[in-house]
């Protein structure tokens, strides 16, 4: 089932939720949530511990059916999609991709074979291993790996990696999916200065060719993504703008960041 963007809308988004609302056993969890991301757009998302984050992440990946709204992505080739109407593994393979805070890569396996692994199209863990791969999977993985900056420890374990070089590598395995949209929570988080400020630089790269969406609490962090900015509280939008802008934003300040 598919549903067509509003007209007033001139560039169809990638993403377009309009009134989301969930509730779990009467608390609202989002309330008439409404958030419009651009093709090639880096958006960064902030706001208190419930203010609807994580839950709004849990309804475009289909992991949370809303009470009420619209949630359309806009997919290259199959045009305008209602996501609520797909399941979590669904939602994937359209082309959206999601990185939780807790990097999940197989610790057992070198960092080449992970990105292996994660190739679109993949197969089981052992099928995978054990198939050859075409030079021009090589070549993609050789691509990502000099993307994350992870080219000199291609054959190290994954569990030999900093937990920032771990972030980087499960950022590479999600983008050998091939995502249109990549979700990610709290990637700067346990990281040290140098890496968080490496990891903005990735995700300005990432956004050439991706649309993101960043949930974060680290402000140094989203001070170098340059991006626009959306805070939410209780389950809705309270501002949007630059950083610097809602930063200035006294109710901002007042449920978030004078805390």
């Amino acid at each position: 089932m598919s549903l067509a963007i509003p007209k007033h809308l001139e560039n169809a988004p990638i993403l377009y939720l309009d009134g989301v609302s969930v509730s779990f056993d009467g608390f609202k969890a989002l309330n008439n949530l409404s958030l419009c991301i651009e093709p090639g757009e880096m958006r960064a998302i902030i706001g208190p511990n419930g203010a609807g984050k994580t839950t709004m992440m849990d309804v475009i990946t289909g992991k949370t059916r809303p009470d009420t709204g619209t949630v359309l992505f806009n997919h290259k080739e199959l045009n305008e999609l209602d996501l609520t109407q797909y399941d979590e593994a669904e939602v994937a393979n359209l082309g959206v991709g999601r990185k939780f805070q807790k990097p999940s890569v197989i610790e057992t396996l070198t960092v080449f074979e992970n990105l292996e692994l994660a190739q679109k199209g993949g197969r089981g863990v052992w099928q995978a291993l054990m198939h050859t791969l075409t030079n021009e999977k090589k070549q993609k993985i050789q691509n990502t790996l000099e993307l994350i900056a992870l080219q000199d420890k291609a054959q190290d374990l994954a569990a030999n990696l900093s937990h920032g070089q771990k972030q980087w590598l499960e950022i590479g395995m999600l983008i050998s999916q091939e995502p249109e949209l990549l979700l990610i929570d709290e990637p700067a988080a346990g990281m040290t200065d140098e890496e968080t400020m490496k990891t903005a630089e990735l995700f300005k790269t990432l956004a050439k060719n991706h649309s993101l969406v960043v949930v974060e609490h680290d402000m140094d962090f989203i001070a170098a993504l340059d991006c626009k900015v959306t805070v939410l509280n209780e389950g809705s939008v309270l501002a949007e703008g630059s950083l610097a802008s809602v930063q200035k934003n006294q109710q901002v300040i007042d449920v978030y960041l004078g805390r």
